[in-house]
């Protein structure tokens, strides 16, 4: 009895602090999902170590592929790896809560937002910052890639980049035939690794 107590104990604080995080990255962090995906490795691969780097690729990777936002995917997945289904609801109840209010009170005043000379250069300043941060993702996860020397990943990566770039691809092409290729390169390693 003593230890199932404990047990629920623990389970709670961790999701207290769970819905903590995801509230306060959903609340601070401005322009999109691809900013949120540095604050959440800092949050929960550095600080927490709740999950490990290689974990948070895949999670970018899943979801990216997975309809919805970035971050409410992200916390979907980290809070079912933390505590099941309860996880889950209570990091889509931290995410979502703070543009949910957000949204909110600026659909009340959102004729003053608009004509406000302040608030417009502020959101000017901010896409500047965006920018950086969206720089930062990128350079992350490229150096997590080329630090394992996988040259099928790195060739993959270079690809993506100039189809999408160059050539103009449309993203959600890359990304089917990215999970097609992945899908492929996992299958075979599973029948390599089942003949030996």
């Amino acid at each position: 009895m003593e230890i199932r107590r404990k047990n629920v104990k623990k389970k709670q604080k961790v999701l207290w602090k769970l819905f903590l995080s995801t509230l306060y990255l959903s609340a601070f962090t401005f322009g999109g999902g691809y900013v949120i995906v540095t604050l959440m490795k800092d949050k929960f691969v550095d600080k927490y170590h709740w999950i490990e780097e290689n974990e948070m690729l895949d999670l970018i990777a899943i979801a990216q592929s997975a309809p919805g936002a970035i971050a409410v995917n992200g916390a979907i997945v980290v809070g079912y790896k933390l505590a099941g289904l309860a996880g889950v609801l209570t990091a889509i109840f931290g995410t979502v809560l703070p543009p949910f209010l957000i949204i909110s009170a600026i659909s009340v005043f959102y004729q003053m937002f608009r004509d406000n000379f302040i608030i417009r250069e502020l959101l000017d300043g901010m896409q500047a910052g965006v920018g950086a941060v969206i720089a930062s993702v990128v350079w992350d996860m490229a150096a997590g890639i080329t630090k394992k020397k996988e040259w099928t990943s790195i060739v993959i990566m270079v690809a993506a980049f100039i189809a999408s770039y160059a050539m103009e691809v449309p993203v959600v092409y890359i990304v089917l035939i990215c999970i097609a290729m992945g899908v492929s390169r996992t299958v075979l390693s599973g029948r390599g690794k089942r003949k030996k």
